[in-house]
């Protein structure tokens, strides 16, 4: 009979994920010797391959791949009890893993980070920033304890909690000769400059939205995978973007970029919290959620129309999937 541990399905599903065996190993707290130790015997009593190694590359063989989701589901059970029977009523502390999409996550994460480090210092929290698709997958999979993106997110799987309104503004080049005064009608030919982030990201798809009167075939045919990148284009020239309203103030350090209202009612998006229907952390989701929520854009508009530029009076400056840390306790 074959018997695995726990300990190598753990390390199992870190390397599964990371293919890395040294982040894998800093991801469950063990020397990289150690986990390659495991793997190996897991493999030998499995009597299979499960990691195709290359001088800097690993990746899963088919058989890895065919039990992947099953060692996961087993994994997540296991942590449910553990997480029953371990807290008291109302604690939040352990382990959680949140996933984030990325054009919230650099504007959102700085911000709340502390204050969950304040509020509940028993509490680790592993951050994830990938697309939405991708986070709903890992979310319902139990790969992920819960998530922070946009509405829609139809997934018969998940309870999701809407945190609040993030409205979106136009970043055009500061030196336009072209561009009309704003507020920006939906129907503005500036439109017709737009550049969108790649295809996957959920800005895109709202993108599209706010600008249905504009022919797609007029859009620059250009697709990023940052809104970074995308900023940093339109400074250069290159056409125009959305930018949210959560991201205005960073927006400010880029030079040669404004960022201009659209007329009302101004598009807008819904970020949300969501998590799996099943898990048993329901209560930490919706406190980490209220969190979440409280630090919305609630003055955003007077943040992003208070900065008066002398030379335009009547607009006002702002300025690939990756994990964000392996084990970023707070």
């Amino acid at each position: 009979m074959i018997k695995l541990t726990v300990r190598q399905m753990e390390y199992f599903e870190a390397l599964a994920e990371t293919l890395h065996f040294g982040r894998a190993a800093a991801l469950v707290g063990v020397t990289q010797p150690a986990l390659s130790s495991q793997i190996a015997e897991m493999e030998e009593r499995l009597g299979c391959k499960l990691f195709e190694r290359g001088r800097r590359t690993v990746h899963l063989t088919e058989e890895a791949r065919a039990m992947r989701s099953r060692i996961e589901r087993i994994l997540v059970e296991l942590r449910e009890i553990e997480t029953a029977t371990r807290r008291g009523p109302g604690a939040v502390e352990g382990r959680f893993r949140l996933g984030v999409i990325p054009t919230v996550a650099p504007y959102l994460l700085p911000r709340l980070l502390p204050e969950l480090r304040r509020r509940f210092p028993a509490l680790s929290v592993e951050m994830r920033e990938a697309v939405t698709a991708t986070l709903v997958e890992e979310t319902a999979a139990g790969r992920l304890d819960a998530m922070i993106a946009a509405l829609p997110l139809d997934s018969p799987a998940l309870v999701v909690e809407p945190l609040f309104e993030d409205r979106f503004f136009l970043a055009i080049p500061r030196d336009d000769p072209g561009f009309i005064a704003p507020p920006v009608p939906p129907e503005s030919p500036a439109l017709e400059r737009l550049m969108l982030l790649e295809e996957g990201h959920c800005m895109r798809d709202q993108a599209l939205a706010v600008c249905g009167n504009i022919r797609p075939a007029a859009m620059a045919n250009y697709g990023a995978t940052s809104l970074t990148t995308l900023l940093q284009m339109v400074a250069h020239g290159q056409g125009v973007t959305l930018v949210p309203e959560m991201a205005s103030e960073a927006s400010r350090a880029i030079p040669d970029l404004r960022i201009v209202p659209f007329a009302e009612p101004m598009p807008s998006r819904t970020l949300a919290f969501a998590w799996r229907k099943s898990s048993s952390r329901a209560g930490e989701c919706r406190a980490l959620a209220a969190i979440a929520r409280g630090l919305g854009p609630a003055s955003g508009a007077q943040q992003v129309n208070g900065d008066h530029d002398p030379e335009h009076q009547d607009d006002h400056e702002t300025g690939d999937e990756s994990r964000l840390s392996v084990a970023n306790p707070v």
